[in-house]
Order: structure tokens, then C-alpha cells, then sequence
């Protein structure tokens, strides 16, 4: 099975500090995988370049079927390509309701030009109520945003990720100042996600590391230092000197 990602040989240096160091790691199709490290590991810095933001100095970034490479692509390009980025903070419209925050989603998804001819259908009701079921927010579709609880912000954000149908998805810190049933939750949305689509979940969270049961990449001094089960990387000696031991 060919990589849906694949980071080759990618370095990239801020005023003189190596943020990435020569990373090379892939994503397959439908996989969810968590990334963990220290503070300035480059976990960041590796979303920024997968999602455009930043360029690297060196190296190759590949997506989807077609190998097409991303560092040719803006961000827009990029998301339209299918990769969705959720960061920590949840960024929706409080004023709004969760039927309207979705509908904007929808409606951002069609890209720019079609936007402008875009009218409501009842196919888009429909959409919205699915996307709302599937982050466990059917019941609050009209609500307004600010109502929600922070973990529900959180699932909206994801949901409204989902409106364009991302082929990757990359999730910064899903479990922090989340309540305990909502970290529960949300490990059941990611792992469930990741049926159909690659999930990557940045996170300092061990236990709710453990929960996702998933292939882990650790990262230091921005390069890949272990990969394997959480099992296998937090018996690994350098592991635990870098960044467990802390």
C-alpha cells in the first residue's frame, strides 16, 4: 500500500536554529497515527509545512495518489488537495449557530469561484445534520457556538474540517482542557475517522496516547528519534532521556 504522505529528507532552519532536521516519515491512506516530543521537537513546524505555511530549505513532500508535491502548492491549494489542519485553540463563530458554522464550512469547501453562485440546497441540510451526528452534536444544531462546552467547540471545529472532506487530517492537542468523557469521546471520533481517511494527532498527552491505540512517531531536535507502539518508543533509552525522563 503506497504512503498517502511522504516527508523526504526535509530540513528547514530559522535564523540560524534547525526547526526540522533531514525528517523523512510516511502517512498511509487510512491510518491514524500520533506524534509526540519535546518542546521544540518541530511537531509544529511539521503541520506548517504540510499545510503550506511554511517552506522547507530541503527535501521532498509528497500527498495522495498522484505523489503531487506540496512544497508547488499554496495553502489554499493544499486544502483544497485534501488535507485539513484543526490547531488547539478552536477557531469558530460564537455568534453563530452549529447549523450556521457548518453551512459557512460547506460552503467555503465548494472553493472560490463556485462560492459565489452557491445557494442552500436541501442536500446541504442533510450534510449538516450527518457531519453534526458524526462529532456527537446532533442534538445542538441550533445552538449558537459560544453555547457549547470547550470539547464541543472542539468536535465543530473537527466537523467543519470534515465539510471538506479531507483525505488527511492533522489535529493539535485534541485532549487538552478537555473533561474526562470528553477526552473519552474524542478518542472514538479519531479513532473512528481514521477508517476512512489518515489522522495524525499531535499531543503531550500519554494516556491519551495509550487510548488511541495507534502507531507513534517521536520526534527530537527535528528529526524522527523512535516509531512504533507507545509500548515500544517509551521503553526505547533515548526516548526516555530526551523526553520522558524530563
Amino acid at each position: 500500500m503506497s504512503a498517502l504522505l511522504e516527508v523526504s529528507g526535509v530540513s528547514v532552519t530559522f535564523d540560524g536554529f534547525r526547526a526540522i532536521n533531514n525528517l523523512s516519515f510516511e502517512i498511509g491512506p487510512a491510518e491514524l497515527r500520533a506524534v509526540i516530543g519535546p518542546n521544540g521537537a518541530g511537531k509544529t513546524t511539521f503541520m506548517d509545512i504540510v499545510t503550506g505555511k511554511t517552506r522547507p530549505d530541503t527535501g521532498k513532500v509528497l500527498f495522495g495518489p498522484l505523489s503531487r508535491s506540496l512544497l508547488k502548492m499554496s495553502e489554499a491549494q493544499i486544502a483544497r488537495a485534501g488535507i485539513g489542519r484543526k490547531f488547539q485553540r478552536p477557531t469558530v463563530f460564537e455568534d453563530q449557530s452549529v447549523t450556521e458554522n457548518l453551512m459557512l464550512a460547506l460552503k467555503a469547501a465548494r472553493g472560490p469561484w463556485r462560492v459565489l453562485f452557491w445557494r442552500e440546497s436541501p442536500g446541504d441540510h442533510d450534510r449538516i445534520a450527518e457531519l453534526a451526528a458524526q462529532v456527537g452534536l446532533g442534538a445542538h444544531l441550533a445552538r449558537k457556538a459560544g453555547e457549547l462546552s470547550h470539547g464541543q467547540k472542539q468536535w465543530l471545529e473537527i466537523a467543519m474540517l470534515l465539510a471538506q472532506e479531507p483525505k488527511l487530517l492533522l489535529v493539535d492537542e485534541p485532549a487538552a482542557g478537555m473533561s474526562f468523557s470528553e477526552r473519552e469521546q474524542t478518542t472514538a471520533l479519531l479513532v473512528d475517522l481514521a477508517r476512512t481517511r489518515a489522522v495524525v494527532v499531535v499531543e503531550h498527552d500519554m494516556e491519551f496516547i495509550r487510548r488511541l491505540n495507534c502507531r507513534v512517531t517521536v520526534l527530537h531536535e527535528g528529526s524522527v528519534l523512535a516509531e512504533g507502539s507507545l509500548d515500544h518508543v517509551t521503553r526505547d533509552p533515548q526516548v526516555i532521556e530526551v523526553y520522558l525522563g524530563r
